[in-house]
């Protein structure tokens, strides 16, 4: 299926049907060239229709002032809309299902306080182990705050012994051990670390079998691997918007709300302007009452100027569409693994599942010495990866700015690495 050799990687790239949307985007300059950037599962890269539409805002404000709320060329009043829209084609929901306002662990903790509610019985809350630090944050505090001991309530599942990645069958086998005194779980869709995309559906299915809720963290996923929040009956989900979706640094995040509990306007919850219903929020009057959808979690009035970046890059996810961009990113992932196992002179394990199906667009490289070393040697040609403790390199070719190309010349970098010197 793939060649060991360029011009492979050139007639790839000429029959790519995406590859106008490399130019799109502003890439970083390493003496004098584009860099070779594959870290868009950390930071994605600028779309170049963002200064635009900020300049369109500046404007707006410039000449309406408060009144750009109703008169600027998208009123400020209903902003979160503009990318909510877009969003439920990349995540498979309603518009009334998700919400784009304040940052991931915010929201995690917002929606926590409304879907964590323990009992005597039910108090437990299952995760992975190794979960992104925030997520371990957020429910230990969160676990306290309900007047419960971390190292009781929370559950991690781990993989076996000598292993890297854990296995669907350990979960399950959790949520039935712990089927009585299980009150949710929370786990990354895919794994920061090891890039293992978790099946969502079938652990929302066994959550449920349970009385459990199930709730996950979609920051590696959303963007990047199509969902469908909705059909698989996911009752809560939060990601942050500045990996594979371009929002820009410290990006707006987003919320799922399952139809069944956005509906539900006597759920708890933390209210606050913004999420009360529209149609008496000027009267300004005592009383929450929340829009019946999932936007009656919103607290704050909408970040205009932190959202204008992301509701730029999703006009091209519109355009490209997710099916495609995962073909692709399929694709260029899998002639990434055929090269990487062509690479002699450098020694790692590739940590990401085998199975395209069960990982989006990066691989983790472990090394087991001198990872930092390789690390310093790529950046210094010219490649922007990044590291994570304790030893892996996570490469992650976007497929709606990487090239075929891109990956080839990563290996042809690479190959020439002296792990010696």
């Amino acid at each position: 299926m793939f060649e060991l050799s360029r011009r492979f990687a050139e007639e790839q790239d000429q029959s790519d049907p995406l590859k106008t949307y490399r130019e799109q985007f502003y890439f970083p300059q390493r003496n004098g060239k584009d860099a070779i950037y594959f870290c868009g599962n950390s930071l994605g890269l600028q779309p170049k229709n963002v200064k635009p539409a900020i300049e369109q805002e500046l404007n707006d404000w410039k000449h309406h002032a408060v009144e750009g709320y109703w008169n600027a060329e998208n009123p400020w009043l209903y902003y979160q809309q503009y990318c909510s829209k877009p969003l439920t084609k990349i995540v498979g929901a309603s518009q009334e299902e998700l919400t784009v306002m304040n940052t991931l662990t915010v929201n995690l903790h917002l929606l926590l306080m409304s879907f964590y509610q323990p009992t005597k019985q039910r108090f437990k809350v299952l995760m992975e182990a190794g979960a992104f630090p925030s997520d371990q944050y957020a429910l230990e505090t969160q676990v306290r705050l309900h007047g419960y001991n971390p190292a009781e309530a929370i559950i991690e599942v781990a993989p076996r012994p000598g292993e890297q990645l854990i296995r669907e069958e350990d979960i399950f086998e959790i949520i039935e051990r712990e089927s009585s005194s299980l009150a949710i779980i929370l786990l990354g869709g895919i794994n920061y670390y090891t890039g293992q995309l978790f099946n969502m559906q079938s652990i929302t299915e066994a959550a449920h079998r349970v009385g459990a809720v199930a709730g996950f963290d979609l920051a590696h996923v959303v963007g990047n691997v199509p969902l469908n929040l909705h059909d698989w009956e996911v009752d809560f989900a939060v990601w942050c918007s500045y990996k594979y979706l371009n929002g820009g640094p410290g990006a707006v995040g987003g919320a799922f709300i399952h139809e069944k509990h956005a509906l539900d306007t006597n759920r708890q919850r933390l209210g606050g302007w913004w999420g009360n219903e529209e149609s008496t929020r000027f009267k300004m009057e005592k009383g929450f009452k929340p829009k019946n959808r999932a936007e009656g979690w919103q607290i704050s009035t909408a970040q205009v100027f932190n959202m204008v970046a992301l509701k730029a890059s999703l006009e091209l996810f519109e355009s490209a569409g997710m099916a495609a961009l995962r073909d692709k990113s399929i694709k260029l992932t899998n002639y990434l693994e055929f090269l990487l196992k062509h690479i002699e002179n450098i020694k790692f394990e590739i940590i990401t599942p085998k199975n395209c199906k069960e990982r989006g667009a990066q691989l983790s490289l472990l090394f087991h010495e001198k990872g930092r070393e390789i690390q310093q040697k790529m950046t210094d040609a010219g490649i922007i990866v990044d590291w994570r403790e304790p030893g892996v390199i996570r490469i992650s070719p976007a497929p709606l700015y990487n090239s075929y190309g891109d990956v080839f010349h990563f290996y042809e970098i690479i190959a020439n690495i002296d792990s010696n010197a």
